[in-house]
């Protein structure tokens, strides 16, 4: 079953996580996310898999959200992927994907739920 990390080598959970899936044996393609960020399609497919809402997977205390005023609670589902779209930095990290699954790796033990 193949496994799918979207990574910034940045972020010590992030770090965490990926060594988590290596010291588990568990080979995974890893997504630099902020150089290739998901595209609508892609981020949309991931919030399904993770069972969230944009606004549980955006970063509020990225300089972003305040910019653009993603705090406003008009702003609707399509609003706030687009946003994450143009703005990867907005999009909490990591994401483990596998198979059907997926699982946000805050704390990274989160993940050995779908593995």
């Amino acid at each position: 079953m193949a496994t799918t990390i979207y990574h910034n080598p940045r972020c010590s959970k992030s770090r965490q996580t990926l060594a988590l899936l290596e010291e588990k044996g568990i080979k995974s393609s890893v997504v630099l996310y902020l150089d290739t960020p998901p595209d609508e399609k892609t981020l949309r497919g991931l919030l399904k898999k993770l069972g969230m809402t944009a606004r549980e997977l955006l970063r509020k205390g990225e300089d972003e959200y305040k910019t653009l005023g993603l705090d406003n609670p008009a702003l609707d589902e399509q609003a706030l992927v687009a946003a994450m779209c143009m703005h990867p930095k907005l999009i909490e990290r990591p994401i483990v994907v596998h198979g059907a699954r997926a699982a946000l790796g805050r704390p990274p033990e989160n993940i050995l739920g779908i593995l």
